[in-house]
């Protein structure tokens, strides 16, 4: 497929998140039914009235594509292309009336992200990346930070509500190592969203011990293309079914491994 078709479904993809973020921005402040799922983490109305946005949309758009999604699971069809999808990135976030959330949005084509969309309104956000030269984040070339020390970086971590209680113990021992070593942690919890400021260059590294496929696969490509790096803790290149991943601006990321090795 070329560059020119990629850059056309990202247009398809677009037009899907936009739609789902204005249903999520205009059910802001309802009383929203909100249910529990793995251990304190919460499903609402709005994750749900995204989805069925996003899931038509997808299947109008690629019929016979595969659709992976954070709330209804597998669907569609077995071909080679796919989409991961989270259609309400951040949902702990957004019922509590924060403005961390996203829709997240990947199209694949042999396990390899050729599209993603992250489209956070309340924050501002669009990025856009399509293979073959589109990597953007409203509208600006991609482009992570220029820090190199990582006591100059600010760094995002996930700790969430659907962690055991050993991986709230592992994360907190990170947050211990980079609270003495870096300028800033934050704990943000909206990966699509965090990832999209490591690659503008608000964020120069972003940290979980817990990835999201459905959540980070928009972004890893387009922190990449704006010249980070996205790897495990080993320092290997992360692919999707990793579960332990870091993203940053490259400068830093040697110190950041070791900052965290043994996690």
């Amino acid at each position: 497929m070329t560059g020119a078709r990629y850059a056309e479904i990202l247009r398809g993809a677009e037009a899907i998140a936009e739609c789902a973020a204005e249903t999520l921005s205009a059910m802001r402040g309802r009383a929203l039914a909100v249910n529990r799922k793995e251990l304190r983490d919460v499903v609402t109305e709005a994750d749900l009235a995204s989805e069925r946005i996003v899931l038509g949309g997808i299947r109008a758009l690629t019929p016979n594509a595969t659709i992976i999604s954070e709330e209804a699971g597998s669907s569609g069809g077995e071909g080679g292309t796919r989409w991961f999808v989270d259609p309400l990135d951040g949902t702990v976030n957004y019922a509590a009336g924060l403005p961390w959330f996203s829709v997240t949005m990947a199209y694949q084509e042999d396990a390899r992200t050729r599209v993603g969309v992250v489209h956070a309104p309340g924050v501002d956000l669009l990025a856009r990346y399509a293979e073959g030269g589109i990597a953007t984040v409203n509208g600006r070339d991609a482009q992570v930070s220029a820090r190199r020390s990582l006591s100059d970086a600010v760094v995002s971590i996930v700790l969430t509500s659907h962690f055991t209680e050993r991986e709230v113990a592992r994360t907190a021992e990170a947050v211990r190592r980079l609270g003495n070593t870096a300028r800033g942690v934050r704990i943000i919890v909206s990966g699509g969203l965090e990832m999209t400021l490591v690659a503008d260059g608000q964020l120069d590294a972003f940290v979980s011990l817990k990835a999201d496929v459905v959540s980070h696969a928009a972004a890893m490509p387009l922190v990449r293309a704006a010249g980070g790096r996205v790897t495990r803790f080993d320092g290997h290149d992360a692919i999707d079914d990793d579960l332990e991943r870091i993203a940053s601006n490259g400068l830093i990321h040697d110190e950041l491994l070791q900052c965290l090795q043994g996690v």
